[in-house]
C-alpha cells in the first residue's frame, strides 16, 4: 500500500493530491498499477530504504520550465524515482555519484552503468509504466533540503524517508 501521510502541503500540494496526479498521469487512472509498481520497488530495495517519486508525475508540471507531464506526447515524460537510505547507496559505482556516498547520479539512459544492481529493477519498472524510469540514490537530509530549500516536493511510495 502506498503511504498516504499528509505532509501539510509541500509546495502547495498534499500527499493525496500528488498521489492523485501520479495515478492519473503515469498509471492511466489505475490504482492497481501504482500498487504493483510499489510492490516491485519494495521487493528490490534494501530493508530500511525509502522510495519516493519526484517531478512532473506528482506535480503535473516540470519544475524547470512549467511544461505539463507528457508535454511532448504520450510516454515522453520520465518517472523520477529516488531511493533514500544508507544501504542503497552501496548499489552505485563510485563514478555514479555527484557527491560520493551522499547523492548519486540517476541510473538512466544517459548513465546506464552507474548502478548495475538496479538495472533489473529499472527495466521491470519501465515495462510496467511504458516510459523511462530514472533511479537516484540519496540520503534523507538531501531529500529534506531539496524539499524545504529548493521547493521540490516528493511523494513517499515505500518506507519513511526520516528513518531511511
Amino acid at each position: 500500500m502506498v503511504q498516504e501521510a499528509d505532509t501539510g502541503g509541500r509546495s502547495g500540494l498534499t500527499d493525496e493530491q500528488m498521489r492523485a496526479n501520479l495515478v492519473r498521469l503515469a498509471f492511466g487512472g489505475d490504482d492497481r498499477r501504482l500498487e504493483e509498481f510499489c510492490a516491485v520497488v519494495r521487493d528490490a530495495i534494501p530493508e530500511c530504504t525509502a522510495a519516493v517519486l519526484r517531478g512532473s508525475a506528482i506535480t503535473g508540471e516540470r519544475w524547470a520550465d512549467g511544461a505539463g507531464f507528457d508535454a511532448e506526447g504520450p510516454g515522453t515524460s520520465d518517472l523520477d524515482l529516488t531511493l533514500v537510505g544508507d544501504e542503497v547507496l552501496k548499489y552505485y559505482e563510485l563514478n555514479g555519484f555527484y557527491v560520493p556516498g551522499v547523492h548519486s547520479r540517476p541510473l538512466s539512459d544517459e548513465a546506464p552503468d552507474v548502478a548495475p544492481r538496479l538495472v533489473p529493477l529499472r527495466k521491470r519498472l519501465m515495462e510496467l509504466v511504458g516510459r523511462p524510469v530514472n533511479i537516484q540514490g540519496t540520503r534523507d537530509w538531501v531529500m529534506f533540503m531539496r524539499e524545504q530549500i529548493f521547493g521540490q516536493p516528493y511523494l513517499t511510495l515505500v518506507g519513511k524517508t526520516e528513518s531511511a
